[in-house]
């Protein structure tokens, strides 16, 4: 079946591009000589930081889903959180153990997770929702393990929040090739012959709505700006390189504010249990907008 082909070509990816333990384990090494005042790492803490109003309580326990370098559960052990690192396969988790980046992982498919119902207080899926071949049938796994909720991370489908794309696309509904020169990545393919989901918020809504789930909480961010090299450029104030980028950025967000530019990613929180009152202040107060879905009054 065309999944199983691309899962096997999604395990064949990093040994081809990392063959040897060594060359895995000097990844490790170079990440650590660029240290944290670099672009990369200044991106990925505007992804992280999202996750910081469920790390506030200690001694939580997560899933992280294809965590290939096992980053993901390393910043959520740095919380004072446990976290169990999964991806399809174990080969650079395994040296991420050895360097004492994480201290657990396991090889899972997130189309059918191994874990028993309610193992974690939370899973995280991170950039790599879109990855997958059936995302819909992962994200019922990910809610089948998860106590209280499930958090992903995703490039936003933009079209719901473009009045005149949405619009276009309803006029030549009937003339595909048309709306497809104009709207060039309406159908995005990957390498491994995936099509790329981008997310949005209705459909998360529905899917809470549908499965009884009690609320969904977004928060909308703009990270998307890595280049190859990123961690060597610094962000100390007489860098150039990152004086431009955090203009484009400055940008893009004014663009999102005034609701011309829908958000470049959208971090979603599908709750299985109502947060606590503490912990829905630190959301509201980290920029998340919660959605309380209404019980279904038929079931009642």
């Amino acid at each position: 079946m065309r999944h199983n082909e691309s899962y096997n070509r999604h395990n064949e990816w990093y040994n081809e591009h990392f063959p040897s333990e060594s060359s895995k384990r000097d990844f490790y090494g170079k990440v650590r000589a660029t240290g944290k005042n670099n672009v990369a790492n200044w991106l990925q803490q505007l992804f992280f930081s999202c996750l910081d109003p469920l790390l506030d309580r200690k001694d939580r326990s997560w899933l992280t889903v294809g965590d290939a370098y096992g980053f993901d559960a390393q910043y959520i052990l740095n919380s004072g959180n446990k976290a169990l690192a999964t991806d399809l396969n174990t080969d650079f988790l395994n040296v991420a153990l050895k360097e004492g980046i994480i201290n657990a992982c396991a090889a899972e498919n997130a189309e059918k997770l191994s874990r028993e119902d309610n193992s974690f207080d939370f899973v995280l899926c991170k950039e790599s929702y879109h990855h997958f071949p059936r995302p819909y049938a992962a994200m019922y796994e990910m809610i089948r393990v998860a106590r209280s909720g499930v958090v992903v991370m995703e490039p936003q489908d933009p079209v719901t929040k473009m009045p005149l794309l949405l619009m276009l696309s309803n006029l030549f509904a009937q003339n595909g090739q048309f709306i497809n020169k104009i709207w060039k990545n309406r159908f995005s393919f990957e390498p491994v012959g995936n099509f790329v989901y981008k997310v949005s918020e209705r459909e998360f809504e529905k899917l809470a709505a549908g499965l009884g789930l009690p609320m969904v909480g977004f928060k909308k961010i703009n990270p998307n700006y890595w280049f190859k090299g990123a961690e060597s450029i610094s962000i100390d104030q007489y860098s150039r390189q990152f004086f431009l980028i955090k203009m484009k950025k400055f940008l893009f967000d004014v663009l999102f504010k005034l609701r011309v530019m829908p958000s470049q990613v959208l971090t979603t929180i599908i709750f299985k249990q109502l947060p606590d009152e503490h912990t829905t202040n630190l959301l509201k107060k980290s920029g998340y907008h919660l959605v309380y879905i209404p019980q279904n009054p038929y079931l009642n």
